[in-house]
């Protein structure tokens, strides 16, 4: 193996979770209609690896909407990004203090959970 590709997020409603991504700072690499009628939403960052799919049930039948815990994204100012993100409506929690820096958690539109870190290493 040489690096994660891609992290199935389980969403209910594709385009509800794409326009919340996006808002994020995800930049949409692929949007292709499958065989099943869903599409095949594929998100990620500029020159990183590591991508996120906005999921329904096929072909993860097991994952379900809101079951996907513990995202972490890293930002290079935390005080800045909370701010916008609270601006634009989302709901987030006060910045905490930890050995690695700072964090604050957020929940897409299906309560999958997020963190958004400022690493101090």
């Amino acid at each position: 193996m040489k690096a994660i590709e891609n992290i199935s997020v389980p969403v209910t409603d594709q385009q509800l979770s794409k326009d919340f991504y996006l808002l994020l700072g995800f930049e949409l690499l692929a949007e292709v209609l499958m065989p099943n009628g869903d599409m095949w939403i594929q998100l990620g960052f500029s020159n990183q690896v590591t991508t996120i799919s906005l999921v329904r049930q096929w072909p993860y039948s097991h994952m379900h909407a809101g079951t996907l815990q513990g995202l972490v994204l890293e930002t290079e100012n935390i005080v800045c990004e909370r701010e916008r993100l609270h601006q634009e409506g989302i709901i987030v929690s006060d910045i905490r203090e930890s050995a690695f820096g700072k964090v604050f958690f957020l929940q897409d539109p299906d309560r999958n959970g997020l963190s958004i870190h400022q690493f101090s290493f």
